[in-house]
């Protein structure tokens, strides 16, 4: 019999839109490449930009928060794997998936660290350093608690492993670190120096990190255009609200464009991918798209946290996250020195290869699932924390999502 898996989202992946929404639909891609039957539910709304889960091979079911039909759903569907998507997901429906289905294989993709992200943008907005007082915050509580109850969560940036483990004390057992999954050959050619003009961001703009990297553009860029008269800054990304569309000015070539059709080829056509940003967690997206096109990036320790290991950066990584003349001159420099360009897109290929391998990265994330899969009665007993945190006296989001369900009931 097939292998079912089960991935709970908290919004339908879209590939177009989210960095999230891609490497998603990349482990899909995979566990449908095991012949494994695979079926995507949420409780979100449909979206315009969702992907096209039928044509992947994927079914997927609407659910509902705090309501007992999902008891039924899952105990129908009886998943050997189930992945949530987001550590929400794992709160509201964890300990049902656990009641109904409880050999089943409870993976926690978490995309990246929220509390991390969380806490940087509040060091940020108080001009302060980060600290351990901003990091270890309630967030954190709840989704640390998520990935220890989990019998694995997918941890896409290495700094966040080792943040994991050295801060938060969570066993190594318990984790496995898997950036996105790409294909690594580059192009057989891409456009050159000279075919290329002007400057990019992209990102969703409802993703915070993003549109405070939008804003601090607005100080960034006259620094750029000074030096730099006839250049514009195309900023791409979808769900760009009024407050965005707003900035949008020809007369300085600062120019949002929205949403893009093909983020590849208005990252191709660009020679410098500008991405400073002040906080956030996780990989970046619009970092490794820049990468899959040869196009040269600047951007912060933020922005390239986690991405590089040991190999050069495929431009300019700028150390003062605040200084904006000094991001500016890098951009500046890297936009006019066609040896310093084509330097930096040599360092793409062996990064690529080295950390995004699509193929390798797949077979060590299949290969763990068989293996807990096998030795998953052994692996939740060394899990006492874990174990700890399913207790009756810990699920308070339980039993508030049965008191919501009950006087819904009522209500009928």
């Amino acid at each position: 019999m097939s292998t079912r898996v089960l991935v709970i989202g908290y919004v339908w992946p879209e590939p177009n839109s989210s960095a999230a929404g891609s490497h998603m639909l990349s482990l899909l891609r995979l566990y449908r490449r095991q012949g494994w039957q695979v079926e995507f539910a949420s409780p979100a709304q449909l979206s315009e930009h969702m992907a096209d889960l039928a044509a992947e091979g994927i079914s997927q079911q609407s659910i509902v928060l705090n309501c007992d039909s999902f008891d039924a759903y899952i105990t129908q569907f009886s998943p050997d794997i189930v992945m949530f998507d987001r550590f929400m997901m794992e709160e509201q429906f964890g300990w049902r998936v656990e009641k109904h289905c409880p050999h089943a294989l409870r993976v926690l993709d978490t995309e990246d660290l929220q509390c991390l992200r969380h806490a940087r943008h509040q060091a940020l907005k108080a001009e302060q350093d980060m600290s351990l007082a901003y990091l270890f915050s309630d967030l954190a509580k709840r989704e640390i608690a998520a990935i220890l109850r989990c019998d694995l969560s997918l941890i896409i940036s290495d700094y966040e492993m080792q943040l994991l483990q050295e801060t938060f004390k969570v066993d190594t057992s318990l984790l496995l670190h898997l950036p996105f999954m790409v294909e690594t050959t580059l192009p057989a050619t891409t456009l050159s120096f000279e075919q290329r003009q002007h400057f990019i961001t992209i990102g969703n703009f409802r993703h915070a990190p993003n549109w405070d990297a939008v804003l601090y553009l607005q100080q960034i860029w006259p620094l750029i255009r000074k030096q730099l008269p006839t250049a514009e800054l195309h900023i791409y990304g979808s769900y760009p609200p009024p407050k965005a569309t707003a900035l949008h000015n020809p007369n300085t070539g600062f120019l949002i464009k929205g949403w893009a059709d093909d983020a590849l080829q208005v990252m191709e056509q660009a020679r410098v991918c500008l991405a400073p940003l002040r906080f956030g967690a996780g990989i970046k997206g619009k970092l490794l798209d820049a990468m899959l096109v040869n196009t040269p990036s600047v951007t912060t320790a933020i922005g390239s946290e986690g991405m590089q290991g040991e190999q050069p950066w495929p431009g300019v990584v700028v150390s003062n996250i605040n200084h904006a003349q000094q991001f500016a001159d890098a951009a500046v420099a890297l936009y006019q020195d066609k040896a310093c360009w084509q330097q930096a897109q040599h360092a793409t290929q062996p990064l690529l290869s080295q950390r995004y391998n699509a193929t390798l990265l797949g077979e060590r994330l299949i290969k763990r699932l068989h293996y807990l899969a096998a030795h998953l009665e052994e692996h939740r007993l060394a899990n006492f924390t874990g174990s700890m945190l399913r207790h009756h006296t810990m699920k308070s989001t339980q039993y508030m999502a049965q008191w919501i369900a009950a006087k819904n009931a009522g209500n009928t």
